[in-house]
């Protein structure tokens, strides 16, 4: 996941001019490798996962209440939410990504959704590739649509004013910094330069309106970090811990392709790198005080809402999303329908008739999470 592109930073030259065609195809085509590797070869983890597994819930015979009563409704960074639950960043900057966003904005739109679009770098390098970004906020005027940078740009110097650049090209509600170190180190075009990034986010969460959001891309946030980018003034962390999309294992099959051997063999060492989701989520849960949304391989409406139970606030998937706006409409919406209801019927089966008596709701931690956390505690 993140990375059907929306993770697929450090790509574009800074310097290239925007009426330069070969770069742009260029462009294009690097967003297009980032939707097709996903799709086409197993980048999910080989022997990792993500721990959601060790969570166990207990069944409730007596639930008292009624299905068609279940409110999943929520509230987050002061937006109302039919459903807890963000369309994660994916992609954008080529033409599958423009048919690709349109389908995820109209059920983000009919669903009361949030979503998030890829790295916007590419819309700020050419014209051309502003529209498969903004297509999104076309078709949904009213979703929660979160802007998407990466760490390293802003490392780089890029400057306030790209920003409000990137904002108003999808009239953002929030801005997301993706911080990508592995995929970077493994990218044959990436650009592994973090030195500096905290404190530019500190200057950036002065500088716009919009609140910022920090996410990781598959390896996880820890509990250290995630008190220091509290101490940045953003608003919000999203862990995207391991066990899903490997962006690792996508950089290595480029760098195969590409005949970079080092880089290929980094991507095959460090293919499960990464802190599990559910640890992520209930390190850095009881480690700061603002919404944390899960994500990193979620797969369903169940894992959902354990992600919720272990204290996070909204959930995010890309992956499966991506997967069906790839394949149709029809598909997509009969794919956001059941996760909707697969959370519903958790809901159900636990006696929780909202997203607060959800939350509160009792666990225990199995196996190796439990392990985990009482060697961490």
């Amino acid at each position: 996941m993140s990375f059907f592109d929306e993770e697929n930073t450090g790509q574009d030259n800074m310097n290239l001019p925007d009426e330069n065609e070969d770069f742009v195809e260029q462009i294009k085509k690097r967003k297009r490798e980032g939707i097709e590797i996903p799709l086409k070869e197993n980048t999910q983890g080989m022997k990792n996962s993500t721990y959601l597994e060790y969570v166990k819930l207990f069944h409730n015979a007596l639930p008292e209440l009624d299905f068609e009563e279940i409110d999943i409704s929520t509230t987050f960074l002061g937006k109302s939410f039919s459903a807890p639950l963000i369309i994660d960043s994916m992609t954008g900057g080529t033409d599958e990504a423009f048919l690709i966003n349109k389908r995820l904005g109209q059920v983000a739109e009919k669903y009361g959704l949030g979503m998030g679009l890829g790295s916007q770098r590419a819309g700020l390098k050419s014209e051309k590739l502003v529209e498969s970004y903004s297509i999104a906020r076309d078709v949904a005027p009213n979703a929660f649509l979160i802007a998407n940078i990466g760490g390293a740009q802003l490392s780089e110097g890029l400057s306030t004013s790209d920003i409000l650049k990137i904002i108003k090209m999808i009239d953002a509600n929030a801005l997301a910094i993706h911080l990508n170190p592995l995929q970077e180190l493994i990218q044959p075009e990436g650009e592994p330069r973090f030195k500096g990034i905290l404190k530019k986010i500190a200057i950036l969460a002065n500088d716009i309106e919009i609140p910022i959001i920090v996410k990781e891309v598959g390896s996880g946030i820890s509990a250290d970090v995630a008190l220091r980018l509290e101490s940045s003034g953003i608003k919000s962390i999203n862990v995207a811990g391991s066990g899903g999309t490997s962006w690792a294992g996508i950089e290595k099959i480029r760098a195969d392709q590409q005949n970079e051997h080092i880089k290929s063999r980094l991507g095959e060492l460090f293919w499960d790198w990464g802190i599990p989701t559910a640890l992520s989520i209930l390190l850095v849960s009881k480690s700061v005080r603002m919404p944390i949304i899960a994500s990193g391989g979620l797969r369903n409406g169940l894992e959902i809402a354990k992600c919720l139970i272990l204290g996070s606030d909204l959930c995010a998937m890309a992956f499966p999303f991506l997967k069906k706006a790839s394949q149709s409409e029809e598909e997509l919406e009969r794919f956001t329908k059941l996760i909707l209801t697969e959370i519903k019927s958790t809901m159900f089966l636990l006696g929780a008739g909202n997203i607060k008596s959800l939350k509160n709701t009792r666990y225990i931690l199995t196996d190796k999470l439990a392990s985990v956390i009482g060697n961490y505690e």
